[in-house]
């Protein structure tokens, strides 16, 4: 017989619990036992174990001690204290030591068992479970996908997708490529309710879903005009899985409300955020305010106006209200803006523009060791969540903790790992985002893009009367015929943005209410 998983039990009166260690054996442990404190540690150098059981009050060495031995030798192994003392000082010590669970005499052979399939078989049988909820609704996402949907059903469908994405990311990999195929198909026909309704909703804002120009009205000047302090911060290409794991470590601090919205076209920082912080779609910009839209070919920074334009914003819906705008690049920049906090908090709106994971990103593409850290989607959350934790961003977000204000998180749009090729051939000035192109002669698949022969009814500028949108959807990516097969190479399995996505187009917008308010 196999036995799934080695046990330690450790107590002076081990002879008493020989029932205990029968039932454990009958349900497939190997249990070895020790009386005393120094005979267990002696057993844990001469042969590792999956958990010990360890007796707090024993003659000789204490469970304390024994437990702190043991942890010298094998400091990952979960250790369960069993004792009759539930002084409150003995717990916190037993916790402080880092043990895995605190069972209280008498023990029952079924809180055992609890224990050990909470410290030892937790993840399969989390893994078991998740796989199982997925495969019982996975018909059912199906059929919702086959209906006819709107922005806020597919706003709820992709909730549901990236809930099972992180549900089943320690599961096998046949259940993780049926939720990718999955997610394939919904990004196609999500493509197919863009193309179908964007124009639409570009041209009457008052029956559209809240899309990048409606941010700063629907989600900040409300709490403006309640008299709220607010602090809007932005994450540059910022995803919704990306949110979820970052949540994590926020729900201690803040009362969460989580919601959507869906980014214009292109889905890049130059007409996503600018239309955040204008209220207004990037050919209304041009013709309003043309000193403050820079065209694509310029070579001048394309966001270098977000101030400006969140004034013009202020100026048109009348708010008076003060504001502070910070973009912050790196560590030693939030660092500064944290110890600015007691003047500039006194500003009823503070906006602040985060580019790591932007960053984060491209660094991806053009780095071999970044793409060897970042290798899945897994990882990639992974290392969004491990800088995040590690970063002074968090202690950022734990000094506003501190504030009587509101937090609105936010980005300009997110971004999807490409991997499928799609031929486009252009003049020399063809912009060079590898999801969206525009230009006069663009030669392409018109099947494969939306495209757009008017830019002025989807709000976008046309440099030229001729000028063609056109945008990728699902995993595709734009790969021009010269020197393609080097090209495909190093830009497949990359993360980018710009064009027709659940990931790129559906993205946070979030509330976060100090708990400590």
């Amino acid at each position: 017989m196999t036995m799934i998983a080695k046990l330690l039990w450790v107590d002076d009166e081990i002879d008493l619990l020989r029932p205990h260690v029968l039932f454990l054996q009958s349900k497939d442990y190997d249990v070895a036992t020790a009386s005393n404190g120094m005979d267990a540690i002696e057993l844990c150098r001469e042969q590792s174990f999956d958990l010990v059981l360890l007796d707090e009050n024993m003659p000789g060495l204490s469970g304390l001690e024994t437990l702190q031995a043991i942890k010298e030798i094998h400091p990952n192994i979960p250790v369960v204290m069993v004792t009759k003392n539930e002084e409150e000082n003995l717990m916190d010590q037993a916790i402080g030591a880092k043990i895995a669970d605190y069972l209280l005499k008498p023990v029952h052979p079924k809180q055992i068992l609890l224990t050990l399939k909470k410290n030892i078989h937790q993840r399969e049988i989390v893994a078991e479970a998740a796989q199982t909820g997925y495969r019982q609704e996975f018909a059912q996402l199906s059929m919702q996908m086959s209906d006819t949907l709107s922005i806020p059903d597919w706003q709820e469908l992709y909730k549901k997708l990236v809930h099972w994405e992180l549900e089943l990311t320690d599961t096998d990999g046949a259940m993780q490529e049926m939720l990718l195929t999955q997610k394939r198909e919904a990004n196609q026909l999500f493509a197919r309710t863009i193309k179908k309704h964007y124009e639409q909703w570009i041209n009457l804002p008052e029956e559209r879903p809240t899309m990048s120009p409606d941010v700063m009205k629907k989600a900040i000047f409300p709490r403006l005009k309640e008299g709220r302090k607010v602090f809007m911060i932005v994450f540059d290409n910022f995803r919704f899985d990306q949110w979820r794991i970052i949540s994590q470590e926020l729900f201690e601090d803040f009362e969460i409300e989580e919601d959507l919205y869906c980014t214009i076209l292109p889905t890049a920082t130059q007409y996503a955020r600018n239309a955040i912080f204008s209220g207004l779609m990037p050919q209304q910009i041009k013709e309003m305010y043309p000193r403050l839209w820079v065209e694509e070919e310029e070579e001048e920074g394309k966001n270098n106006h977000e101030a400006e334009l969140l004034q013009t914003q202020l100026d048109r819906f009348r708010r008076r209200e003060t504001f502070a705008y910070n973009k912050l690049n790196d560590s030693a920049a939030v660092e500064r803006f944290i110890a600015q906090i007691p003047q500039v908090k006194s500003h009823a709106l503070n906006v602040v523009v985060i580019n790591f994971i932007d960053i984060l990103s491209h660094a991806r593409t053009d780095s071999r060791m970044m793409r060897e850290l970042a290798a899945t989607e897994a990882a990639y959350r992974s290392i969004t969540q491990s800088w995040f934790r590690h970063s002074s961003v968090y202690e950022l977000f734990k000094v506003l903790a501190t504030l009587d204000c509101d937090i609105i998180l936010t980005t300009d749009h997110g971004s999807i790992r490409v991997d499928e090729p799609s031929k486009v051939v252009g003049d020399k000035n063809v912009n060079t985002n590898l999801r969206y192109k525009l230009g006069k002669t663009l030669s392409y698949n018109a099947k494969e893009v939306y495209e757009v022969r008017n830019p002025k009814h989807i709000g976008l500028p046309a440099p030229n009367l001729s000028t063609t949108y056109i945008f990728a959807t699902g995993e595709k990516f734009f790969a021009y015929p010269n020197n393609y097969n080097h090209y495909v190479q190093y830009y497949r399995d990359t993360f980018q943005h710009g064009g027709i996505s659940l990931e790129e187009m559906l993205v946070p917008l979030v509330r976060l209410t100090p708990k400590g308010r």
